[in-house]
């Protein structure tokens, strides 16, 4: 069986599922459905995904399952992770340096600062 169409073949507009069919018991439903997220991902998306899934996240299992570096691979995930409509890296912390992590601690201990203050710059949320 092949995978359903997401995209229109003449004008690339995205489908809409409208009729789903039992060929075991011949039910018919019909209405408007999503396709779901991974459903305009390429197959080779999804044989990454699948990939992905199987080694459990390791990467450098990926490299040794693809035969592609370390970079390829994140690229390939950082790509997928847009066809998601993501941004990578949006949700990671912000980078503080150690000379920054290192003085807000010391003004910590020294009381300059409370816990919060010092929770609050080391999340980048003051500066």
């Amino acid at each position: 069986m092949h995978p359903a169409l997401t995209r229109c073949p003449v004008c690339r507009n995205e489908l809409t599922v409208t009729r789903l069919h039992c060929s075991s018991c011949e039910t018919v439903v019909e209405g408007r459905f999503t396709a779901g997220h991974f459903a305009n991902l390429t197959s080779e998306q999804l044989d990454f995904i699948l990939t992905f899934v199987r080694v459990e996240g390791r990467l450098n299992r990926m490299e040794t399952e693809l035969g592609l570096s370390y970079p390829t691979i994140r690229n390939r995930l950082h790509e997928i992770i847009r066809a998601l409509g993501y941004e990578p890296g949006k949700d990671e912390a912000p980078d503080v340096t150690d000379e920054k992590r290192r003085a807000v601690l010391e003004e910590l201990d020294a009381g300059k600062i409370s816990a919060d203050d010092a929770m609050r710059f080391l999340r980048g949320e003051e500066s």
